[in-house]
């Protein structure tokens, strides 16, 4: 299983990446922002998309819908990452298809949780 793990921090990219391999996942690519995980999406096939939202260039809700709209990359998983809690927020979020939704901060059990809660959603 490969995850592409976005966020345009890098420190919060090395926890995500850090709780993943602790929960034995080992292949991970970064990006920095939703166009760079774009480009690591048509040059390598990912499983699982881990995103922010607030990000320069393009947003980890635009990517998203990038995601949705292409007929390869349609069905990925995408779990979104972010600081913003609002009802407003998860409504748009879940309205552009993300999967599952985690607030920063967060710990490595409710990243598990989530990922969890996505891959029986998909085997169902």
């Amino acid at each position: 299983m490969k995850f592409l793990v976005v966020d345009d921090s890098p420190t919060m990219r090395r926890i995500v990446v850090n709780a993943l391999q602790t929960f034995g996942y080992d292949q991970i690519v970064e990006a920095q922002d939703g166009a760079e995980a774009l480009e690591k999406l048509k040059a390598e096939p990912v499983n699982f998309v881990i995103t922010d939202w607030n990000m320069p260039n393009m947003n980890g809700l635009e990517l998203t819908k990038a995601i949705r709209g292409n007929g390869p990359t349609s069905g990925l998983p995408v779990l979104m990452v972010t600081t913003r809690g609002l009802k407003q927020d998860i409504i748009e979020a879940l309205q552009a298809k993300v999967n599952n939704y985690v607030v920063k901060p967060f710990t490595p059990q409710v990243l598990k949780e989530k990922i969890d809660l996505i891959m029986q959603s998909m085997a169902a």
